[in-house]
């Protein structure tokens, strides 16, 4: 390969344009090796194109300028900790233009979005995921405002041609049910509705074989065999609880135990601590539950909240899938996959 190359030469070689190669010398990014005085024509050294191959990578995730200037000359680590954390604010600006553009299209094309779904399913759904929202009439959070605990009070309710979402939290257990739709027509949006108005109606979509899940400009309405129930929508920004799902990290302990006897050992307390590994899990230094899984961990919980997440699964087991004591637990129905929960641990003493 020749010493010396012609920035069309080395443009093809690297994967950028010559327009690029002048506006980052320009910058002081990626100088040529060399400029001839007679005609001001730019020669480059084969040396240089891993750094401009790494400047085309860092501006094709459209790191800024100013940032892309440190990464050049950092070491691996330092690299990829500028990457780690502007992929971070990439993924935090696509979410929220994301729910800004759900919001504003289910404004503007929700004259009316009508979903199909089994009736017993989504009274299923509405019980599994309305007990982990908060109840602000009874336990308010003076720290909070009135639009979060607005929020916190509602199921939000996704909907799509593929699947139906069903999401409620009160920031301690986040509970996440899908369901499939029968049939889907309209645009895809998203509403929040009291979790105890919703609640009130379960037990009536569940005597029917089909209800219909109609969204209407502002308002919504459940209908079952001609009838029609109206739900009020709540106009609130609800927490991006898809990020927090996206962003465990995996298990270091995934056991499956017994979710009757794991209930039982619950009753009665208020915090309690786990010790898993070798194929148990003890309660407090009690008397051991088998389980089978893999993985060692050392956690605690508030009694009443991990009490709440197995009322609500299904089956006879519970899968427990713990990444750090510090981070959310998730609780999975070993017989149901559309339904998840999320559970705080809490510190424990020692």
């Amino acid at each position: 390969m020749t010493s010396r190359l012609t920035i069309s030469e080395f443009a093809r070689l690297v994967g950028l344009a010559p327009s690029a190669l002048r506006f980052y010398d320009d910058c002081g990014l990626l100088p040529p090796a060399s400029v001839d005085g007679s005609n001001g024509y730019r020669y480059y050294a084969p040396s240089q194109q891993s750094r401009a191959r790494l400047l085309r990578d860092l501006r094709e995730i459209d790191l800024p300028l100013a940032e892309v200037r440190l990464a050049l000359d950092a070491d691996p680590a330092e690299l990829a900790g500028l990457v780690r954390a502007h992929l971070r604010t990439v993924e935090a600006k696509t979410a929220a233009a994301r729910a800004a553009a759900d919001h504003l299209l289910t404004h503007l094309t929700a004259d009316h979005t009508r979903v199909v779904l089994g009736g017993p399913e989504i009274a299923s759904a509405i019980r599994q995921v309305a007990p982990a929202a908060a109840n602000h009439t009874t336990t308010p959070t003076p720290e909070a405002s009135a639009a979060v605990l607005a929020a916190l009070d509602c199921v939000l309710v996704e909907v799509g041609a593929d699947e139906v979402a069903f999401v409620a939290t009160d920031r301690y257990r986040l509970a996440v049910r899908t369901v499939r739709p029968v049939e889907f027509g309209g645009a895809a949006g998203r509403v929040l509705v009291r979790a105890d108005e919703l609640a009130g109606l379960s037990r009536w979509a569940a005597a029917g074989e089909v209800v219909e899940l109609e969204i209407r400009g502002e308002g919504a309405a459940i209908v079952r065999d001609g009838e029609s129930r109206e739900i009020a929508v709540v106009d609130a920004e609800y927490p991006a609880y898809q990020g927090i799902l996206d962003g465990l990290a995996p298990p270091v302990c995934r056991v499956v135990v017994d979710r009757a006897a794991l209930r039982a050992a619950l009753e009665g307390r208020e915090v309690v601590a786990f010790d898993i590994g070798s194929g148990e899990l003890r309660i407090d230094g009690g008397e051991p539950l088998e389980v089978v899984g893999s993985g060692e961990a050392r956690i605690g919980f508030t009694a009443s909240l991990l009490a709440a997440a197995l009322d609500v699964s299904v089956g006879p087991d519970v899968l427990l899938e713990i990444c750090a004591q510090d981070r959310p637990v998730v609780v999975r129905s070993a017989d149901q996959g559309t339904f998840t929960t999320l559970v705080m641990p809490v510190r424990l003493d020692g």
